[in-house]
């Protein structure tokens, strides 16, 4: 059995994982709420991805690989959080609803997006930044959270619907009708 050489896994780590600073720290600071707590989420991750990097295929999708680990440990830092079930049959939006992209492009206010943001279940949350701010895929999101493509598309659509309640409540002054 061969050895692999640890310095050229550290170096392919290094390379892989550092550019993904920036964009694993804007989504733990997303998750966590609090700055210091985000940048320890950030730490545990990449020690956990170090650690495990022997176990990564190379080929596959590094990015993916590690924002899972960057949400496996923010879920395990929160034993007690409540998975809230998404995938409830709900029913399609009406065709003249605003859609979330037009409600956001429409305010200009980013606080007043922030705190709709904020007050979405993190599910929603986590969904709506990996899609709309990290740019991922649907299947790389799908990679993240461990979860069918179909759930993706499924759990996005709630995701957009809460946030255009959330939003279209807030730019109604505080009246939630959608």
């Amino acid at each position: 059995m061969e050895v692999p050489d640890s310095r050229l896994s550290a170096a392919t780590f290094e390379d892989l994982a550092v550019p993904l600073f920036d964009q694993l720290y804007n989504f733990a600071r997303w998750l966590t709420q609090d700055s210091a707590e985000a940048e320890d989420l950030v730490q545990e991750t990449y020690v956990k991805a170090l650690r495990g990097f022997s176990g990564f295929q190379m080929g596959t999708n590094f990015r993916a690989w590690i924002f899972r680990i960057l949400r496996n440990a923010f879920l395990n830092s929160r034993a007690g959080l409540k998975m809230v079930a998404l995938d409830a049959g709900e029913e399609e939006p009406a065709s003249d609803a605003p859609s979330p992209e037009a409600v956001l492009v429409a305010q200009t206010n980013r606080e007043v997006v922030r705190d709709a943001l904020t007050e979405l279940a993190i599910p929603h949350r986590e969904i709506l930044l990996l899609c709309e701010v990290e740019e991922m895929s649907y299947e790389e999101i799908a990679q993240v959270l461990a979860i069918p493509t179909g759930t993706v598309m499924s759990r996005l659509y709630r995701a957009r619907k809460a946030l255009r309640t959330i939003l279209l409540g807030k730019l109604q002054g505080g009246s939630h009708g959608v």
